[in-house]
């Protein structure tokens, strides 16, 4: 019979976490779903904890891969092998939470057919030992119907900063497959280029509000392994440079919202702003690290970078003037430096 969801589990070196993961799963009073566990390479006994699962419960079906250092690539394979109608991405050392499955599935059965479902999510800190506020892009009470375009506008409109976790949401398999929707390869935070195309491109989007998802904050994780802002540098240049190249495309629509382009701009030079510039990123990373990796943004040239920048206010325009010269006369990055240190940063609030 045709599982209702299908759940893709990336999972590398999450030995302590998986049972209690799997678990989650298993313990759930709805049973219509299957669970595809993405193994790549792992130092410790994650593979064999996947096989044991499969072989007890056929629901359970096991892939392999080599480590390509983030989740994408098992995401995208278990996307390709899914044959539930709606997917859940849930990580190999987090859980959802007991009966949640059955209240998805009676909240979607209400409105079905939306190319995602927003949700909620707990958040764990066990690095610090305590529970973070809860993740919910859209305020409580908040339940209407949007288009893709509708929903890029709220969230942005909502939140300043959206949270982008693919986790958060219940995707319809065939937005992903109809749309190519696929994770960049081997990138880390890549939930950040995923998931504004996502939401853009779908027909319906309808929140939930459900709190479904427990995410870990664990030592070891690659979000608290990050030493400084130039652990994610090669990453979030990929992803700028797809998101970037996404914006022109949609942008040249004849129905295409302006205002969309007013809020990426604000979000993703923000992006760059920050990670290359932020006292922080100035202070810990090698300047020449930071030119080589801006530089990947630029490789096809700068259209798709000053289309976005059109959008942008004043500050951020002559930002992006900065930006450019970063990348393109190396020999006076000392300057751009200096224009964020004393010029951009103190009056946009940069700290740290």
């Amino acid at each position: 019979m045709k599982p209702f969801f299908s759940i893709i589990v990336p999972c590398c070196d999450v030995e302590p976490y998986l049972r209690d993961c799997l678990d989650s799963v298993t313990s759930q009073p709805f049973s219509s779903w299957e669970c595809l566990l993405g193994v790549e390479d792992s130092k410790d006994k994650t593979l064999e904890i996947a096989r044991e699962y499969e072989a007890k419960d056929s629901r359970f079906k096991v892939f392999t891969g080599p480590r390509s250092g983030s989740c994408s690539a098992s995401r995208n394979t278990g996307t390709d092998m899914a044959a539930g109608d709606y997917i859940i991405f849930l990580d190999g050392d987090d859980t959802i939470a007991a009966g949640s499955l059955q209240r998805l599935h009676d909240k979607i059965a209400e409105r079905p057919g939306a190319d995602i479902y927003p949700c909620a999510m707990r958040v764990i800190d066990e690095v610090h030992d305590k529970e973070l506020p809860r993740r919910d892009n859209y305020p409580a009470g908040f339940d209407g119907e949007l288009t893709g375009h509708d929903a890029t506008l709220t969230i942005y409109s909502l939140r300043r900063d959206p949270c982008p976790m693919l986790q958060l949401s219940v995707f319809r398999r065939e937005h992903l497959v109809a749309n190519g929707l696929k994770c960049l390869h081997g990138m880390k935070r890549q939930d950040s280029e995923f998931a504004p195309r996502a939401l853009y491109l779908a027909k319906r989007v309808i929140p939930l509000h459900e709190t479904f998802y427990i995410y870990r904050e664990r030592p070891g994780s690659v979000s608290t392994l990050a030493k400084n802002t130039g652990y994610f540098l090669e990453s979030y240049a990929a992803i700028l440079k797809s998101l970037l190249a996404f914006h022109a495309k949609v942008s040249a629509e004849p129905c295409f919202d302006k205002r969309i382009s007013t809020y990426w701009a604000r979000h993703w030079l923000t992006w760059i702003c920050y990670y290359w510039f932020s006292p922080r990123a100035m202070r810990g990373t090698d300047r020449a690290y930071r030119v080589e990796t801006l530089r990947r943004i630029f490789t096809n040239g700068s259209g798709d970078f000053d289309a976005l920048v059109r959008a942008a206010s004043l500050p951020r325009r002559v930002a992006a003037i900065f930006v450019k010269l970063f990348s393109n006369r190396p020999a006076l990055a000392w300057l751009t430096d200096a224009f964020f240190r004393f010029g951009y940063n103190p009056l946009a609030g940069v700290r740290g």
